[in-house]
């Protein structure tokens, strides 16, 4: 092999053409129980390939593991109350025997570190002799009693790449690194199985009945579900368990334990949660909040509540979810955000669906926007650092991502569209139900045969202009998306606090229909606060909290419209990406502000009379129609669409009297 790898940097240390820092390399110490011989250490630090003395070759991988095992030291030393690997461990075990006990039998499965097909990780203890007991008690003890569930903890990206291999059929590397799977029947999420216990705790404070995604069960039917959940995973040999905190910023962090039986899930919750240090983890203790995916195991169907086989259960009072019948990995990303909907408000911390950016004078923008509106794309320049792409916090600290990772969709993905994503899939990455060469093992991202909802999960460091920690200042800006397909929204637009309300209430955009079903017009759609089916309180709580702080951190909110122009879809154009990343860059330099502006008809929208680089007639929709009666006629029916989707909102109150929701409707369209 080379010296020189890639024009990066030589055998002898020097700084490579790139700009890629010097290596810097060093003798390992010795461990307590290595050899203390300088020749020894020599041999071990120079790379001189003396041969290893190993009989067997479980002995050489122990001694493999050993040579490369962790040095990061624990912390200071404490003398005679430091606590030694072996107690560490056992603490550790037992706070994941409690998270996986039975409520309904005295004694459980014995949890055990390791991997069963490699005998020498885990020493089985030998069974004490059996104690008389009571025939009551012996009533309530299950044949999983006799067994040892192996643990497979915190286990890295490569250990999950040999477990999914090996023991998952759908699992292949491909062509770039990538571990691709099949996430079974279910390839997208099943927001209609969703549930969320009605308990004390919270009952009052959630948002139910019309017009909200949170769907009841009581309490005696979740732990039917958690039961089922708990006695399938106790039932296998082995469970890989992730300990992972939620929120980068350390005052609001969240720790989770996920408990789950697919390596491929493993991997995707340590791409997409933020990955605790080894003294962390040491001190992780007990978690917060708990998920057991028993998604390979359905849910009973004649239990009460169920409408199908699969089942996502919520329980705020036990802090605790429950998933079966699907194994979409999504339903663990999104059950988490659902999660921090809750907690974060109760904190006083706005919880936001949405993209980040920073740009290099600490300027920070807001994306929202659903799927199709460019939200991934829009956040993501190269001339910004990406804070995250999904899920944030707005606290009095500024803003913080919630993930670790990112979540792409990779339908039509390509290098030239989307090189950040592109670049992103190597190793460590997790593809979903792709399609891919049977023997390059290269990805056609154009397939749909198994579902047009493909996607990538990776580590956010793996986009080049990440921040990390992925925390900033208070947002400058605070940009909806809409991909209008009627044509009538122009393309950039500011927006009034009361406006910002309403627009972020009813999020929305317009879906353009199949042909299959004969439907040749667009179809609005609204989901509130661009993130309805993950939102647990009333959209004008996140409304109201949104306005309080662009209002004081003197935050400016635009609407842009990347659909159409001239026309619905089938007779104008969709907007121009370049026009749109033009009025983008208005808004990040400050530009924009500067303009004039007039206000639109039935909307009441401030529209700019110029943007740099962009055709001043594109600004007002009406100018791109031939037919301004059927501009106008468009323009009235999303307008009614508007007005009729906002009635879900209109029976709610904020405190004594109903004057914000008022506010916020009469910034709504006018007929």
């Amino acid at each position: 092999m080379s010296d020189k790898v890639n024009g990066g940097m030589d055998s002898t240390g020097l700084a490579m053409p790139n700009g890629v820092p010097k290596i810097k390399t060093h003798v390992q110490q010795p461990q307590n129980d290595e050899t203390t011989d300088p020749s020894v250490i020599s041999r071990m630090s120079d790379h001189s390939g003396h041969t290893v003395k190993a009989q067997t070759l479980d002995e050489l991988h122990f001694l493999q593991k050993k040579r490369s095992a962790p040095t990061t030291p624990k912390g200071p030393k404490m003398g005679a109350l430091q606590m030694s690997e072996e107690e560490r461990q056992k603490q550790q075990l037992k706070s994941i025997s409690a998270s996986l006990a039975s409520l309904t039998r005295e004694t459980g499965p014995k949890v055990i570190r390791g991997d069963p097909s490699k005998k020498h990780d885990a020493k089985v203890p030998p069974r004490p002799e059996p104690i008389p007991t009571p025939t009551s008690v012996i009533k309530s003890i299950s044949d999983s009693a006799l067994k040892f569930t192996h643990v497979l903890y915190n286990l890295s990206p490569a250990e999950l790449y040999e477990q999914a291999i090996k023991y998952e059929k759908s699992s292949f590397i491909t062509s770039t690194g990538a571990l691709a799977t099949l996430s079974g029947a279910k390839t997208g999420r099943s927001p209609r199985d969703k549930r969320i216990v009605k308990e004390e705790t919270s009952e009052n404070d959630l948002w139910w009945g019309k017009g909200s995604p949170n769907i009841e069960m009581d309490e005696q039917t979740f732990m039917v579900n958690r039961e089922r959940a708990v006695d399938y995973l106790n039932s296998l040999d082995k469970v890989y368990v992730n300990d992972q905190f939620l929120n980068w910023d350390p005052e609001l962090r969240i720790k989770v334990r996920v408990i789950s039986a697919r390596a491929y899930h493993s991997l995707f919750m340590y791409n997409m949660c933020i990955r605790p240090t080894p003294e962390e983890l040491d001190d992780f203790g007990t978690p917060d909040f708990t998920i057991y995916n028993a998604g390979n195991f359905p849910c009973n169907r004649y239990t009460h509540y169920m409408t199908s086989s699969t089942s996502i259960d919520l329980n705020l009072k036990r802090k605790e979810m429950i998933i079966l019948g699907t194994q979409y990995a999504g339903e663990m990303k999104k059950g988490l955000f659902t999660l921090m909907h809750y907690l974060m408000p109760k904190r006083g911390v706005l919880s936001l669906h949405s993209g980040c950016n920073m740009g290099k004078q600490g300027d920070v923008a807001l994306f929202f926007g659903l799927s199709g509106t460019g939200k991934t794309t829009l956040s993501t320049d190269h001339n910004r650092y990406l804070i995250g792409d999904d899920e944030h916090c707005w606290s009095n600290n500024g803003v913080s991502n919630i993930e670790g990772g990112c979540y792409a969709k990779c339908i039509d993905l390509s290098a030239e569209k989307e090189p950040d994503i592109w670049n992103a899939i190597k190793f460590g990455t997790v593809l979903e139900n792709v399609v891919f060469d049977e023997h390059t093992r290269e990805v056609d991202y154009y397939d749909r045969s198994v579902t047009e909802n493909t996607r990538a999960s990776y580590p956010i460091e793996y986009i080049p202009n990440a921040k990390l920690p992925c925390v900033g200042p208070h947002p400058k800006n605070v940009v909806l998306l809409a991909c209008d397909a009627f044509g009538v929204l122009p393309p950039v637009s500011k927006l009034t606090l009361p406006q910002t309300m309403y627009h972020f209430i009813s999020g929305y955009t317009a879906l353009i229909a199949g042909t299959e079903d004969g439907i040749k017009e667009p179809q609005a759609t609204f989901s509130a606060c661009f993130g309805a089916a993950f939102i647990m309180l009333h959209p004008t709580k996140y409304a109201a909290m949104l306005a309080e702080r662009m209002k004081q951190h003197g935050t400016t909110a635009w609407l842009v419209n990347t659909g159409w122009s001239g026309g619905s879809y089938g007779v104008g154009k969709r907007m121009k990406l370049a026009y749109t990343r033009k009025m983008i860059d208005a808004i990040h330099d400050g530009s924009l502000l500067k303009a004039q502006y007039s206000v639109t008809p039935v909307f009441g929208l401030h529209i700019p009379d110029k943007v740099e680089g962009v055709p001043s007639d594109i600004l007002r929709p009406e100018n791109m129609w031939t037919d301004q009666k059927a501009y106008r006629e468009t323009l009235e029916k999303l307008a009614g669409l508007f007005i009729k989707n906002f009635e879900n909102f209109l029976d709610y109150k904020i405190g004594d009297d109903n004057n914000l929701t008022n506010e916020i409707l009469a910034a709504g369209p006018k007929l």
